[in-house]
C-alpha cells in the first residue's frame, strides 16, 4: 500500500483547522449572505420597475394597434336613412345633444 502523500495530509488539517476557525462566525457568514442577496434582489427590482421601453418597441406597438376603418358605403347608407325618415332624423338629433343618455 502506499502513504499518503504528506502534503494532502497537511492540507486536510490546515482544512480542518480553518473550518473550526469559520464555524464560531458561521451565523454572522450566512446572515450577510441573506443580506446580500436580499439586497441584490431589491435593486434588481427597483432598476426594473424603472427601466423605459425603447424606441423600437414603442413603434412596434403603435403599428400593431389597428386604427379603426369606417366604411364609406355604410356612412352614405346612413346619411340617406337620415334624410328619409323623420323618425331617425329625430334620433339622430337627440342623440346629438345627449350622448349619454
Amino acid at each position: 500500500m502506499k502513504k499518503p502523500d504528506l502534503k494532502t495530509v497537511g492540507l486536510v488539517e490546515k482544512g480542518v483547522a480553518i473550518l473550526q476557525r469559520v464555524r464560531r462566525y458561521s451565523l454572522l457568514l450566512f446572515l450577510a449572505f441573506v443580506i446580500v442577496v436580499y439586497g441584490f434582489v431589491l435593486l434588481r427590482i427597483n432598476n426594473l420597475s424603472n427601466a423605459q421601453p425603447s424606441e423600437d418597441a414603442i413603434n412596434s406597438q403603435v403599428k400593431a394597434a389597428s386604427i379603426p376603418h369606417i366604411d364609406p358605403d355604410i356612412v352614405e347608407q346612413l346619411q340617406s336613412l337620415q334624410d328619409n325618415s323623420v323618425s331617425v332624423k329625430t334620433l339622430f338629433n337627440q342623440a346629438r345633444k345627449n350622448p349619454f343618455q
